[in-house]
């Protein structure tokens, strides 16, 4: 289904922990229902201003009831800088929902949700998807620091583990370090790339399926520029048009 481009207006934005921020918008085009993993491409600043890139973000949330989509996104640049000086009532463009997304029908039995820092901003919509459909999945989740946004996760989860660096909150470790993947049938992981890598290890050697989310740069969104390319076992294959999510095994296969 192709991307679509909406302006939008800001409903709520909040800040959940430093540089941590949650912006809620509208989004009117129920036809176009975004599904857990999947991106928008945002945009606050006009089309020749810069940054030239419009920012993707993965979706946090989505509400059909109410027509809104969250995003929980960290402040990382200028783009991002100028997403976190929105206010309620102003305008920005959303273009989406884009990627694959997580194939939650297809997902059953014991599942282990994993996620590292601002990589669990996907997972939250995940969760709610599978609880849906009567997977109460286990959620595994590392910080830096300060965990954040973990309070919405308790009734869509079975058991909540949290690892921080700083051993402020939760294990003092790696998040690694807590996952059995023999426990389940499948992981589900999205966070920085060495985090997914020593999951996708972990997983190998238990023969546990495993999907990750990749994060690339992105500049059209839509596969046509070729900027997001990953190497894969089956050759190039752009993040966002062919993902962000793919099999473990196809992505770190070294």
């Amino acid at each position: 289904m192709p991307a679509t481009a909406c302006e939008v207006k800001v409903l709520a934005h909040e800040a959940l922990a430093e540089h941590i921020r949650l912006m809620t918008t509208s989004w009117p085009r129920r036809d176009k229902a975004p599904r857990a993993g999947q991106f928008f491409m945002l945009r606050c600043w006009p089309i020749d201003a810069a940054p030239l890139l419009s920012r993707p973000i993965s979706l946090h949330s989505y509400d059909p009831l109410t027509g809104t989509v969250q995003f929980l996104y960290e402040i990382k640049g200028p783009g991002t800088r100028m997403l976190a000086a929105l206010r309620p009532g102003d305008s920005l463009s959303l273009t989406g929902p884009s990627g694959n997304g997580f194939p939650v029908e297809h997902i059953r039995g014991r599942v282990a949700l994993v996620g590292g820092g601002i990589g669990t901003a996907p997972l939250y919509e995940l969760a709610k998807a599978l609880a849906a459909r009567g997977v109460k999945a286990d959620l595994y989740c590392g910080f830096r620091d300060e965990p954040y946004g973990m309070e919405r996760f308790l009734p869509l989860c079975g058991r909540v583990f949290v690892a921080t660096d700083s051993g402020r909150a939760g294990f003092h470790g790696l998040v690694t370090e807590l996952l059995r993947p023999e426990e389940y049938d499948m992981t589900l992981c999205c966070g920085p790339e060495p985090m997914m890598r020593a999951t996708a290890a972990l997983c190998r050697e238990k023969g546990t399926a495993c999907l990750v989310s990749l994060e690339k740069k992105m500049a059209c969104g839509v596969g046509a520029c070729l900027g997001c390319t990953c190497h894969t076992t089956g050759g190039g294959r752009s993040v966002c048009k062919d993902g962000p999510v793919f099999n473990a095994e196809e992505v770190f296969c070294e």
